[in-house]
């Protein structure tokens, strides 16, 4: 084997990288784990604790901080680490409404009122709105000219007054689409500025909705006020850093003085003080700056040697700058001095909040001008994650902005002469007038004025005014990307186009369901593991160490580099982890069998090895294809749990490959060169499935028949019985409950509202006495009094148990969830999965050259997901647990297709091997029956691990994975049943003519 040095280099630094980015899970782990010792069950305590440690070193070797090390550990989902889940719908009508200029004519409002009406309809939801708005219009007044209603004064540049109805529903459509995708990017900056670690933000395309999860967040007030408040655009006239310097030496000065830890001789009057400290900053700045150099040298290198401040004096002399660098750069003459623009300081993310503590001080304010505030710019310096801290100045009685975003009446991003991206940005003839006497003013004198805009208190840029600007149309440039001038043109925008963004629904899910879900799956997946592992070694002798060894090795990287991609791991993604786990004990399978293929014919143990890996190697890398096809297309066009089962798929594949065919070539060669004896089965293993000879194609028909019967009883009961959906589906009310006994389950919830409420209700638990509790008990019914009845219900039913008793002021709040949410999720994954099996059907079309292979393929894969269907439907209710259709029934069924299609392909592969090297006069039904039968033993054993992980999981994984694990349990089954028994024979029954 050529390259083993590479592949061991390249190994190694892959494990280096892994353990490091894992090693931040294991130090955030240890760092609660202390607080919950330090609190004694007090989560304000605990709380308390972690927030005091925030900035400390909590990173041994490497001397990172608490908050450092918390923004790099595994990322867990909603579903995993609990959190708030939102939906905001974009207000579109609101938008109509601004951009006819509440135009009163009577036919355009009550147009409007039936197109809101129709999009709460259920029917017509996912249609777009502008267009309901239209159709409904030409309904009430057929003749009517929209024109007439939207070429406006500040629309008619791009609306003229005798534009068909046509034109101005395109008008309208592509003002919606800029509206949503501002509405996106100002509540984007919103959640980035909130702190959450990895909080999903996702714009679900073809709709006005906007996703937004947020795990970990416990307080929802604070939520709900920070997404509801509507977009603030603003221009500001800046101060130079040269001017805002002063104010930054007094401030510190202040604060140090104010500081306990400082000398002694900094106790004096803090107003006689702070003033003296200023003169003398003022000195400082004119001769080069010996505090700002000396302040800069130390913070930059935090040098801690007897001849200069310690980082614990730097804190006490100058509280300020320990936690912000200044704006500096090197003069001429080699000394420090001041950096030009507005710039004044910079500050790392995680001591930016302790910048604005300092500056946001009563004590502060009451020193600094009132026409001065600082505001830090909203994505950090390109290539670092350091934010930029500028000084704003407030103009006019009001102390306020010069200008503000409702005069803008376009913003587009563009090309300058030179071919470099810049934003156009055109003003209403207001706003033409006030910006020439704006930027007359900052454009006046040598010394160029900056400007800058502003969204939500948050800079996202600051133009130098080259020039008075007259007419309103202004030319921003600077050092930008092509999606820089894209975000900066939709930020202009949202003031010209405010559209509300409204909570359409939410839900909060408390951290301790996390807890339980993550105890009960690292368990059972722990446990599952070891069962593979050693039946692995049972079956395959010494060769069966190696694979345990890749598998680890190949889990050990999955996860590190899941953790440095920040990719967020959900329930889903633990499917794909189980599919992983699949993938790579079969492609050990396939090497393993192909080299005791290759020793019974009489070859070497090294030449045996080698051949075995070299003829596996199609045959992996065409079902690892396949299934990398089937992730990236779910990841392209899925959504949420789609995506998450996607990603861990795909590095998955990539892994298990590196492992798999790499890793363990590499231990095999220096086994070998050891001398070793290695073996590939034991004596109860080494002859089963030899010489099998099963009538699979011969039996095709009863396969059919089987096949058919149970999906056409599936067919019925799904017409005639349905499904029970969960509440991700069908929505519902959610319910947060507080038990006066603190030892009540989850189990015993569900025993005393299953029978009156539906077996679909979700119990999850918040904290030790509180629970979430969501049924789509009466869901379409949206009256009061069904509101009413379902929470008396829900009190009596918990009452009648001595276990749950509770009244009705146990419960604390409750909201809905929209069942149109349910509708978006549904449609987006029947699409993404129709079109998955397409793209697959083709790939294989172009690998194997012959269209029965493709057809096969496709029958296979709807087989199974129909069976997975047909199942769930027939015995729903009659099974000791749940067979709800949600979130995980998704990543189920994507994982039984993904596992299908890997099968599908490694035997399809064995067929086209048998049929290249097959004699002429043998029939086609013969050379197809020997290749099911030579691959009848890897098929049994792969399905086998992938079952006995699924079964560990089934039974140890505990109840909020075992409907979830059941899915995968009876899928897998199907699956490797469908490869042999239905994708065969179609290629028979196809293609007898026409494949040898």
């Amino acid at each position: 084997m050529q390259g083993k040095g590479v592949i061991k280099f390249f190994a190694i630094l892959l494990a280096v990288v892994c353990l490091y980015q894992l090693s931040f899970t294991w130090v955030a782990h240890k760092v609660r784990e202390d607080a919950k010792v330090y609190s004694k069950g007090d989560p304000e305590k605990e709380k308390a604790y972690l927030d005091s440690i925030s900035n400390q070193p909590v990173y041994p070797l490497l001397k990172h901080d608490y908050a450092y090390v918390l923004q790099r550990e595994i990322a867990l989902g909603l579903d995993l680490k609990g959190g708030m889940n939102v939906t905001m719908q974009i207000q579109l009508d609101e938008l109509v409404r601004k951009i006819a200029n509440n135009n009163p004519d009577a036919t355009f409002n009550q147009a409007l009122a039936n197109a809101d009406k129709l999009q709460a309809n259920a029917q017509t939801n996912q249609k777009d709105y502008i267009a309901l708005f239209v159709s409904e219009y030409e309904k009430l007044n057929p003749n009517g000219k929209l024109a007439a209603i939207f070429s406006t004064k500040d629309n008619q540049d791009h609306l003229k007054f005798n534009a068909s109805n046509s034109e101005v529903k395109t008008y309208l459509e592509d003002l919606a689409s800029t509206a949503v995708k501002q509405s996106f990017t100002v509540l984007n900056t919103r959640i980035n500025q909130f702190g959450v670690t990895q909080p999903n933000i996702q714009l679900q395309q073809g709709s006005n909705r906007i996703l937004v999860e947020l795990p970990g967040v416990k307080e929802p007030e604070r939520v709900r006020k920070l997404l509801s408040g509507s977009a603030k655009l603003e221009f500001y006239e800046t101060f130079d850093n040269a001017e805002a310097y002063q104010y930054l030496i007094n401030i510190d000065n202040l604060l140090a003085a104010k500081s306990k830890t400082a000398k002694a001789d900094t106790g004096k009057s803090a107003k006689a003080d702070t003033t003296a400290k200023l003169a003398a900053g003022k000195a400082d700045t004119a001769k080069g700056g010996s505090l700002l150099s000396k302040v800069q040298k130390n913070a930059a290198k935090n040098d801690t040697s007897a001849a200069s401040l310690s980082k614990t004096k730097l804190a006490a002399q100058h509280p300020l700058f320990a936690v912000m660098s200044l704006n500096v750069g090197q003069g001429a003459n080699g000394q420090q001095q001041l950096g030009q623009g507005p710039v004044v300081g910079y500050a790392p993310l995680q001591d930016t909040a302790k910048v604005n503590s300092y500056l946001h001080s009563a004590d502060v304010l009451a020193v600094i001008p009132r026409n001065i505030k600082f505001l830090w710019e909203v994505k950090p310096v390109k290539n670092t994650k350091t934010f930029a801290l500028y000084a704003i100045k407030l103009t006019g009685a009001e102390n306020g902005p010069v200008l503000s975003g409702d005069v803008i009446n376009d913003a587009r991003a563009d090309n300058d002469q030179k071919g470099s991206p810049e934003v156009v940005m055109i003003m209403n003839s207001e706003g033409a007038q006030k910006w020439r006497a704006v930027t007359a003013e900052a454009s006046s004198g040598t010394n160029k004025k900056s400007i800058a805009i502003v969204l939500d208190d948050n800079v996202y840029s600051a133009p130098v005014v080259q020039n008075e600007i007259s007419g309103g149309v202004s030319s921003i440039s600077g050092n930008f990307t092509i999606d820089d001038t894209r975000d900066l043109a939709n930020v202009l925008k949202a003031g010209r186009l405010p559209a509300p963004a409204h909570i359409v629904s939410e839900s909060i899910v408390g951290p301790s369901l996390g807890e339980q879900a993550i105890s009960a799956g690292i368990t059972s997946s722990i446990l599952g593991l070891v069962v593979v592992l050693i039946f692995m070694i049972a079956y395959y002798n010494r060769a069966g160490t190696v694979a345990v060894v890749a598998v680890i090795i190949n889990i050990f990287f999955l996860m590190g580099v899941l953790t440095s991609l920040g990719a967020v791991l959900t329930v889903p993604g633990v499917a794909g982890i189980v599919l992983t786990l699949g993938i790579a004990v079969d492609a050990n399978v396939l090497v393993y069998e192909r080299v005791r293929e290759e020793l019974n014919l009489g070859k070497s143990l090294r030449i045996a090895v080698a051949d075995g890996f070299k003829h596996a190697l199609p045959s992996i890398l065409d079902s690892q294809i396949s299934t990398f096809l089937t992730g990236l297309i779910l990841f392209v066009f899925g959504s949420g749990p789609i995506q998450g089962f996607a990603t861990t798929l795909m590095i998955g594949i990539a892994t298990s490959l590196f492992c798999s065919l790499l890793i363990s070539r590499v231990i095999f060669e220096w086994m070998l060169d050891k001398g070793m004896d290695i073996k590939f089965s034991n004596p109860w293993s080494s002859h089963t499935f030899k010489n099998a000879n099963f009538a699979f194609v011969k039996n095709r028909t009863k396969f059919y028949i089987f096949s058919g019967l149970f999906i056409a009883a599936g067919l019925v009961s799904i017409f005639t019985r349905g499904f029970t959906y969960g509440v991700d589906f069908e929505g519902g009310r959610n319910y947060i409950v507080s038990f006066p006994n603190k030892n009540v389950t989850t189990e015993q919830i569900h025993d005393a509202i299953d029978a009156t409420l539906g077996r679909s209700t979700e119990v999850k638990t918040m904290g030790t006495d509180k629970f979430s509790i969501t049924t789509n008990y009466l869901f379409n019914d949206n009256s009061t009094a069904a509101d009413a009845k379902v929470r008396a219900t829900l009190v009596s039913t918990l009452a009648a148990k001595a276990e749950t008793k509770i009244t009705d002021s146990n419960i604390l709040g409750g909201s809905k969830v929209s069942a149109t949410i349910a509708d978006e999720l549904k449609t987006s994954a029947i699409y993404t999965v129709l079109f998955a099996i397409f793209v697959i059907s083709a790939y294989i079309l172009i690998r194997f050259r012959k269209w029965q292979f493709s057809l096969g393929a496709m029958i296979a894969t709807a087989h199974d997901a129909l069976l997975v269907l047909s199942f769930f439907s027939l015995f729903n209710g009659y099974l000791p647990f749940s067979l709800d259709i949600d979130q995980a029934f998704i990543a189920a069924i994507l994982t039984v297709i993904g596992y299908s299609i890997n099968d599908t392909v490694v035997v399809f592969d064995r067929i086209r091997e048998f049929l290249d090297h097959s004699n002429k006069n043998e029939k086609t039904e013969e050379v197809i029956n020997r290749a099911i039968n030579s691959t009848l033993s890897r098929t049994i054993i792969t399905a086998l691990t992938v079952v006995f992980v699924l079964l560990v999981l089934f039974i140890f994984g505990g109840d909020v994975i075992k409907g979830f694990s059941f899915a995968l349990l009876i899928g897998v089954l199907f699956g490797t049943y469908s490869s042999i028994c239905v994708a065969t024979p179609v290629i028979v029954d196809f293609g007898k003519k026409d494949l040898k």
